[in-house]
């Protein structure tokens, strides 16, 4: 930056900033805090979506397993409900439905905030085999 030499009581030269450098460079680092502030923000922000979509996959891998433990196999259709994981409560809907192979069924199951149901935070697909029982 410039340097301007004033003239102090004594009549020596004094070095300094001028007012509009000291401006300059507080402007400058505003914009750099107003920067790195955001970016802890946003950091803090994705780590809480990503826990919530983890949670969520937890929720559907779940409901598949139970789905595949059923005994009989869950027959062709829809159900819903609500599971609650690591203390936070997921809205659920599930959909069953044929596969050319007579043997399987592919089940379909979407997670969401019950708060936000329209906005899915996963969506997993499985497949359940029917038992052939003689």
């Amino acid at each position: 930056m410039w340097r301007r030499f004033q003239k102090g009581l004594s009549g020596r030269h004094l070095p300094g900033f001028t007012l509009v450098e000291v401006l300059v460079a507080l402007a400058i680092l505003a914009v750099a805090l107003a920067a790195g502030f955001r970016s802890v923000a946003q950091s803090a922000e994705t780590a809480t979506a990503l826990k919530s979509r983890t949670l969520a996959l937890w929720v559907a891998q779940n409901r598949l397993a139970a789905a595949q433990l059923e005994a009989p196999a869950p027959a062709v259709g829809e159900r819903s409900g609500s599971e609650t994981q690591a203390g936070v409560t997921f809205s659920w809907h599930a959909t069953i439905s044929g596969t050319p192979n007579p043997a399987f069924h592919k089940i379909e199951i979407s997670v969401a905030d019950p708060s936000a149901p329209d906005y899915i935070l996963t969506r997993l697909v499985g497949y359940l085999g029917q038992s052939t029982q003689r």
